[in-house]
């Protein structure tokens, strides 16, 4: 479940980002108007919305991981899959740079890593 959460919250993470673009043109004149202009952007464009609630589902997962994994394995497991799924999806769909030697190597030693901690929590 944990992998299943860094899957979701890591690969929606760039589609969020493209999903977001024009929202610094929105203007209006007040500032309750302002977010008010933001807020309706990003929820009448579905290229935000559909990233978003796939986003919340892994909330959701990860919730449910948190009842059966300890919460000092869920916490780092989760949020160090999700910076690899980010930078490998990133990277994949174009909105990134391609992976270097060094953020392969990242992408390996966050997976090393959360495998010894779950390795280790399993004893």
């Amino acid at each position: 479940m944990l992998v299943l959460t860094g899957i979701l919250w890591g690969c929606t993470n760039p589609f969020i980002r493209q999903g977001t673009k024009g929202l610094r043109s929105v203007q209006a004149g007040t500032r309750l108007g302002q977010a008010y202009a933001e807020i309706v952007f990003l929820l009448s464009n579905w290229r935000y919305v559909v990233p978003f609630l796939v986003n919340q589902c892994g909330s959701l997962v990860y919730l449910m991981a948190v009842q059966r994994a300890p919460l000092s394995l869920a916490v780092p497991a989760s949020n160090s899959l999700a910076f690899a799924f980010t930078a490998i999806t990133g990277s994949a769909i174009g909105a990134e740079e391609p992976l270097d030697y060094g953020s392969i190597l990242g992408i390996v030693f966050i997976v090393i890593g959360t495998a010894l901690c779950c390795w280790d929590k399993s004893y």
